[in-house]
């Protein structure tokens, strides 16, 4: 199968030369989610990494009433699973659902073992990779914390600048933290102070 991030993913990001790529290109796994269609639901163990080669996953938990409060999208060349649940063994207390027809790659524990097998540099990068999450993750929590609306959703712009027509209104309130009609508040400012988004 063809999958050009992919390949470019562990080219760039995890340290493989296009031999090495090859030399585990058999061991790759793919599923095709249609839009709406679950890869994790809440009460399931984790069992893999999600990579995105093309689509948009969301990664969301429901709240007592039933609602959603989604931590993280996904589109091309992004990583999405829920760690603990992967590491523990745990049932997972989030859902992971797809918002348009996706192609994923799957990596799990033996994929990433025999990657590091042919390449032992790769361990190293994924670590550094991890890190960054984390990093990004920490400034999340702190923009929901204490940061606007406002700067909130300037913050998710500048992470996310190709899902703004993909995804709807209300996904991208939820993700942030306001009501959609607090969001149609602050898209109107911005545009009223000539931002583009």
């Amino acid at each position: 199968m063809n999958l050009p991030n992919f390949k470019k993913y562990l080219i760039e990001k995890g340290g493989l030369s296009e031999e090495e790529y090859y030399q585990v290109n058999s061991l790759i796994q793919t599923k095709k989610v249609q839009q709406n269609e679950f890869l994790l639901k809440e009460g399931s163990i984790c069992s893999h990494f999600f990579f995105v080669e093309h689509g948009v996953l969301r990664f969301y938990a429901l709240n007592d009433q039933g609602k959603e409060n989604i931590l993280q999208f996904a589109t091309e060349n992004w990583i999405l699973s829920d760690r603990g649940s992967i590491f523990y063994k745990e049932p997972s207390n989030y859902n992971i659902d797809a918002i348009e027809d996706t192609l994923t790659v799957m990596l799990d524990e033996h994929f990433i073992n025999a990657v590091a097998k042919v390449n032992p540099n790769f361990r190293k990068q994924n670590e550094i990779l991890l890190q960054n999450h984390i990093r990004h993750l920490y400034r999340r929590i702190s923009l929901l914390l204490g940061a606007s609306a406002k700067v909130r959703y300037l913050d998710f712009v500048k992470t996310y600048p190709d899902i703004m027509l993909r995804v709807p209104q209300w996904m991208i309130a939820s993700y942030l933290g306001v009501t959609p009609e607090s969001l149609s508040r602050v898209r109107k400012a911005l545009t009223n102070e000539d931002f583009k988004s």
